[in-house]
């Protein structure tokens, strides 16, 4: 099963958030439409972090498909995927 398109998470993200913003415009309510606005820039990028880790984790084509380059490649290191974690998400 290969994961969703960045593209389509992203468009679906903005979509939700879209029809809570024009509900919020509909009713003019400005302190919502901020509200939904702010919510959606914040998840945004919550979930651009989540993709760029699941990126940087994913096995690569060639050895999900059991290629003979997956015989010569060493298994996936659970360390090294933690410490890849660890870099994304540590604040400076």
């Amino acid at each position: 099963m290969s994961p969703r398109p960045r593209d389509r998470i992203l468009g679906n993200l903005e979509a939700i958030y879209r029809e809570a913003y024009e509900r919020a415009k509909a009713a003019g309510d400005q302190t919502r439409m901020a509200d939904v606005d702010a919510a959606y820039q914040r998840e945004q990028l919550l979930l651009e972090v989540l993709l760029d880790i699941r990126d940087a984790l994913a096995v690569p084509p060639a050895a999900a498909e059991g290629t003979a380059s997956r015989a010569a490649a060493p298994p996936p290191d659970p360390v090294a995927a933690l410490e890849t974690i660890r870099r994304i998400t540590k604040l400076r």
